[in-house]
């Protein structure tokens, strides 16, 4: 059973007691006793794989997002299916029956949702033993605050998802052109959105993009399949008009 909601739940910005809860924070994280990771990318689920250079989130480092909490989810989604705890820090609407339906294991993901200006302390704390955090921060930071989280991130292996801006991000992972599908002319209920999803990275400096639907129909990502256009009909092969009969009948004759 993960720490989950249990031990982060009363991270409050409206009491001082939000100092003690970081603190227990950090002992329950000592507790997992996490080494360093090993694993140069975390990976990502294979219909947003082809939009980064490894295929994957580099570890170390740190990527700005759209402010999508459905793209955070399918970021969180694969490498919470291969075993990795993930964290999310001061996205409250971020919704625990969604994370599950994005394939997301419950039991290893940490929910900070409202920690009001200690959502820095959090997010460091974090970054000590889980592989994987996404946060929106509360605040500004001062450059000093973010050397020093991003030679943290580098030391522990750990990877951070920004919705926001961050100085030192390894790349950008947005989403645009959204299109809902589902309904028709005044009637009909959404079924699914279809949205382009661009990477844009240091050692890939050219965007590169890839079009999913997000959420999909069983509400988790779901890749756009190219359908091949239906080649158009060949025209009929015309026949030569039948010869008229005087010109039969002086063919016979000669």
């Amino acid at each position: 059973m993960g720490i989950g909601l249990d031990a982060v739940t009363a991270l409050s910005p409206n009491s001082d007691a939000r100092a003690g809860e970081v603190l227990r924070l950090r002992r329950e994280i000592s507790r997992m006793q996490r080494r360093r990771s090993d694993q140069a990318v975390l990976p990502l689920d294979p219909a947003l794989s082809s939009i980064l250079p490894d295929e994957g989130l580099l570890a170390g480092t740190a990527y700005t997002l759209s402010p999508s909490p459905s793209l955070v989810l399918a970021l969180l989604s694969a490498a919470s299916q291969k075993g990795h705890w993930c964290a999310v820090v001061g996205m409250p609407t971020l919704g625990v029956e969604a994370a599950a339906g994005f394939g997301i294991d419950l039991d290893r993901l940490i929910l900070v949702p409202d920690p009001g200006d200690r959502w820095f302390a959090a997010t460091s704390a974090l970054a000590e033993v889980v592989p994987l955090i996404a946060v929106h921060p509360g605040t500004r930071l001062r450059d000093a605050d973010v050397s020093r989280l991003s030679a943290r991130l580098r030391d522990r292996g750990s990877t951070l998802l920004v919705t926001g801006v961050w100085p030192q991000s390894e790349g950008s992972i947005r989403v645009h052109d959204p299109q809902w599908n589902g309904l028709g002319a005044g009637w009909g209920l959404l079924s699914d959105r279809t949205v382009t999803v661009t990477a844009q990275t240091r050692r890939r400096p050219l965007a590169s993009s890839v079009r999913v639907r997000l959420p999909g129909r069983d509400g988790a990502l779901e890749s756009v399949t190219t359908e091949l256009a239906a080649l158009p009909s060949l025209p009929a092969r015309t026949q030569s008009p039948a010869p008229a009969p005087e010109l039969l009948r002086w063919a016979e004759a000669g």
